[in-house]
């Protein structure tokens, strides 16, 4: 019980805590980074595109919020590492929170794509992942929040559906899930817990690009018979980080209005 022990405001709080989210300039990594940084975490983000990075940045200072931003492109390594040195610099060498949100999404026949097609989809959603939990391991383990360290990956219901055209996006998202299981059984002992979200269709940029007839008949399978929104699973990232959350972990929670269990 001691895990779960301390006040109520203190089970559902971040105050104090230090988190890194990846892709956090806009969409659902927007939304994650303002939900932490509005329960008290201090929040270091990256993204590609340094101007997004820093309207945000002004945004969240406009409101109080305490994050601070870099350039990362996940997807190669080398930047990765510089990331890294970057939070370890930010937060004086330590880190509470790792939310693997930074993605990309994949539009073509599966007979037309090429090997570096796979190779980059990979390396965005999926070895990004895997390598930024290598890097955080030693920092989450002396973790300070209570319940310990806490990782949270962003995969999708891509993960357990299939969809034409999206096969490359599909089967990184897959891995993730897979990726969540295993680290959460490894790492457990040392109190680090590893979970993951799976959004269904949620109102953002990309939501924008997809076909009105496939967005309709996406919206007809879904019990709720809506989009959600990019707030609806920022709180249950926000839940999956806090004290509150402390037996939870090796989970795959999909944020999708039903759309996984309806016909």
């Amino acid at each position: 019980m001691a895990a779960a022990s301390g006040s109520r405001q203190e089970r559902w709080s971040l105050a104090g805590a230090t988190a890194l989210v990846t892709g956090g300039s806009k969409g659902i990594g927007h939304a994650i980074v303002e939900e932490l940084a509005g329960l008290g975490a201090r929040v270091h983000t990256c993204a590609r595109n340094a101007a997004e990075l820093e309207e945000s940045r002004r945004q969240w200072a406009e409101k109080g919020l305490v994050v601070t931003v870099s350039v990362c492109d996940v997807s190669v390594p080398a930047d990765r590492e510089k990331l890294m040195d970057t939070v370890k610099a930010t937060f004086a060498g330590t880190l509470d929170i790792l939310v693997n949100n930074a993605g990309q999404a994949f539009l073509k026949p599966a007979a037309e794509c090429t090997a570096e097609d796979y190779s980059h989809v990979m390396a965005t959603n999926l070895e990004s992942s895997f390598h930024l939990c290598q890097l955080v391991h030693p920092l989450l383990v002396r973790a300070s929040i209570a319940g310990g360290g806490s990782v949270v990956h962003v995969s999708s219901i891509a993960s357990y559906l299939g969809y034409p055209g999206l096969v490359l996006y599909c089967i990184s998202k897959a891995a993730m899930n897979q990726l969540t299981r295993s680290l959460a059984a490894e790492w457990s002992q040392d109190k680090i817990r590893v979970n993951c979200v799976a959004p269904g269709a949620v109102t953002t940029d990309i939501l924008k690009q997809v076909e009105p007839e496939f967005l309709e008949q996406e919206i007809s399978r879904i019990p709720m018979q809506r989009c959600g929104e990019v707030e609806e699973v920022a709180s249950v990232v926000s839940f999956l980080c806090m004290p509150a959350s402390s037996y939870v972990t090796g989970q795959v929670i999909r944020i999708d209005g039903g759309r996984t269990i309806s016909a």
